[in-house]
Parts: C-alpha cells; structure tokens; sequence
C-alpha cells in the first residue's frame, strides 16, 4: 500500500478540486445540477482515484486508477472549455486552471509510464 498523500499529482489534485469549486460558484444557478455538478464531480474523480490505485497492492491496479484519474482530467478540461464558450466564466480566469491540468496530466502520465516499465523489469 502506498501513501497517496505525498503524490505531487494527489496534492496538485486536491489543490485543483479548490480552485473548481471556486470556479463555478458564479455559474448561472440553473447550472447547479447540470454543467457545474458534471465539473465538480470531474475534479473530484482524479485525486480520489489517485487515492483509491494507490491502495492497491499490485501495479496494474495502480496503473488502471491513475487512467482513470487521467481520464477525469481530460473530462475537465473539456467541460472548462465548455463554459467558456457557453459564457460562464472568462478565458482568462479559467486559462490558469487550463494550463494546470495539462501539467497535471503530463505528471500522471509520467507516473504510469514509469510504472509500466516497473512491470517491464
């Protein structure tokens, strides 16, 4: 079992779902269950499967989870590019995010491929 809190991708993560749930409170309320709940749920997803692989004891477990996590990322990003052109929030306030996902999403990919070479040896 591995300790999922000192991650970088799991304390990055966490410090994403933050910024998210800032991000849609100025969503329009009829949003609330629709395009806010789908982006909130999205970024909860990749710390918490980061969590979740992280407790399983063999590679291909942690390796799935963290496709999953990098799976939700994506979801995310696309759901962001969605407000954006639906209006919802600004290019610029959500640009930030943006570039955080994508480095974030580099960084677990980088794990999964350093653990696919772990099964290699």
């Amino acid at each position: 079992m591995r300790d999922f809190k000192k991650y970088t991708i799991w304390i990055d993560g966490m410090k994403l779902v933050k910024d998210i749930y800032k991000v849609v409170e100025v969503f329009p309320k009829e949003e609330k269950y629709g395009l806010s709940s789908q982006i909130c749920r999205a970024s909860v997803s990749i710390p918490s499967n980061i969590a979740e692989g992280a407790s399983r004891k063999g590679i291909n477990d942690f390796k799935r989870f963290l496709e999953i996590a990098l799976g939700s990322s994506f979801e995310l990003e696309t759901q962001l590019l969605i407000a954006i052109d639906l209006g919802f929030t600004k290019d610029m306030e959500v640009n930030l995010i943006l570039n955080r996902i994508v480095l974030l999403q580099k960084q677990i990919n980088s794990l999964i491929v350093k653990l696919e070479g772990e099964l290699k040896n």
